[in-house]
């Protein structure tokens, strides 16, 4: 018999891989490389990945592409019961919007002590003031979403010394 605890785990490792995936497409654009996946009952309703540079919007984060994809899908911008998957931890716009959508579980893979508004800098998806709160999961495949930010800023820096 399955462990349910191990079953939850597998799933939180298969949809970080997708959202690995949207972070990779944002890489291969030269843009930073977050990606996200947005999940209801086991099915994938939103994708995305960060889209600022190509789109000229400040906007265009990877869980905010991937929130409206979501929410089109559903035909309804309320995503109650869904859950995002984001290599990164969100920062206060993406949190925020997190909340707005009534997105009900956040699994991230790695910590952004710059601009996290999760675990690192503030806490705006679990703030009992607002009146929806987001469950949290953290860690998940974290050196994999790690080691594609870390790749990014270093090519970065290598082409800004040539």
């Amino acid at each position: 018999m399955i462990d349910n605890q191990d079953s939850t785990a597998q799933k939180h490792i298969m949809y970080m891989k997708q959202a690995l995936a949207e972070a990779g497409k944002a890489f291969l654009l030269g843009e930073v490389p977050v990606g996200a996946v947005v999940v209801l009952d086991d099915v994938i309703i939103g994708r995305g990945h960060n889209l600022r540079e190509t789109m000229q919007d400040g906007s265009a984060h990877a869980e905010i592409v991937a929130l409206r994809q979501a929410a089109a899908s559903q035909k309804d911008w309320r995503l109650s019961g869904s859950s995002i998957y984001t290599t990164v931890e969100p920062c206060p716009m993406c949190a925020g919007a997190l909340l707005m959508f009534r997105v009900e579980n956040l699994i991230y893979g790695v910590k952004d002590p710059k601009a996290g508004a999760v675990d690192s800098l503030i806490d705006i998806v679990r703030d009992t003031r607002f009146n929806h709160q987001v469950k949290v999961v953290s860690g998940v495949l974290e050196e994999e979403c790690k080691a594609i930010i870390q790749k990014f800023f270093q090519q970065l820096r290598k082409k800004e010394e040539n």
